[in-house]
């Protein structure tokens, strides 16, 4: 009888990066804490880790990282001046950022990459397979793929990537997937992967979105993973390892997202993210809304 596979319960956020595409703002800010509408884009990754089944989360930082730290810590001087106010309502959600999960946190020290930041998990999450959610990827909560792919992980065992069709002229920007059906309308089984490549190299449009599920085994082979592209070392190809040879630790498959995402790595991208949950937000929606409409036709009409 075969024994069932182990819960997953543990997400791994690498959260090192500079932010240089929103210099100066970053330069003593955090990228993960610009906010998006009223919250910093850390707390709905955090939230979407906690949504899945996820309440151990592990961020991997750098220099100048504290702050994050400090947002999902307990601010009893704020909390208590909104006591003191009445301020129920704000104070709720002060309260909520550091009630979210059991955050830990570990420093990748040297920026050798999304592959060493990744195996920098390897002592808090032991054996067992695990999530890792990429801070510049916001996943639209009515669109549950982290839940998708923990799903597929939990029937097929090995590692699941999230996958996501773009347009073959922006796949250089990407890592990219050669998939093949599995027979499951869940999934695909994933044959290959190459990171950013040509247009006339790529294997598919199916690009590797900030969402994986894996396999502890992936840690001995970054061990193993010489840096790559960029002079890092690549998640990437420490997966093709894997998708390679499955007796390492199982088979890799990958789950298309057709859902609502925003990438709030990119300015345009991030500022588009504002503009549709502000407008979809109860308290903000009907008047941003209708300032917007009032904006685009005055202001930008032809």
């Amino acid at each position: 009888m075969t024994s069932p596979r182990p819960r997953i319960t543990k997400a791994v956020i690498p959260a090192a990066g500079l932010g240089t595409r929103f210099l100066p703002a970053t330069k003593a800010t955090p990228k993960e804490m610009l906010p998006v509408v009223d919250k910093p884009a850390i707390q709905y990754v955090v939230e979407e880790a906690v949504s899945a089944g996820l309440p151990d989360v592990l961020m991997v930082t750098g220099r100048n990282k504290r702050p994050l730290e400090d947002h999902f810590d307990r601010n009893y001087e704020l909390e208590e001046a909104l006591r003191r106010k009445g301020d129920e309502s704000r104070l709720a959600k002060v309260e909520e950022s550091s009630e979210l999960a059991n955050i830990h946190y570990v420093r990748q020290g040297d920026p050798k990459g999304l592959g060493h930041a990744i195996a920098m998990a390897e002592p808090h999450v032991g054996d067992q397979p695990f999530a890792v959610l990429l801070g510049d990827d916001l996943i639209d909560p009515r669109d549950p793929l982290l839940k998708s792919m923990i799903d597929v992980q939990r029937r097929h065992g090995g590692s699941v990537i999230g996958l996501m069709e773009v347009d073959p002229s922006q796949i250089h920007l990407y890592g990219c997937a050669a998939v093949e059906n599995n027979g499951d309308s869940d999934c695909v089984r994933i044959t290959g992967l190459v990171e950013k490549p040509t247009a006339a190299d790529a294997p598919s449009n199916l690009a590797i979105i900030g969402r994986y599920v894996l396999a502890p085994g992936v840690f001995d082979v970054l061990r193993r993973t010489p840096p790559g592209r960029g002079g890092e070392i690549q998640i990437t190809d420490a997966l093709q390892t894997l998708a390679a040879d499955e007796s390492i630790d199982g088979p890799v498959h990958g789950v298309v997202f057709k859902g609502r995402r925003y990438d709030t790595g990119d300015r345009a991208d991030y500022l588009r993210a504002i503009v549709r949950l502000a407008c979809e937000r109860d308290d903000l929606g009907p008047e941003f809304s209708t300032w917007l409409r009032k904006y685009v036709a005055e202001e930008l009409g032809s």
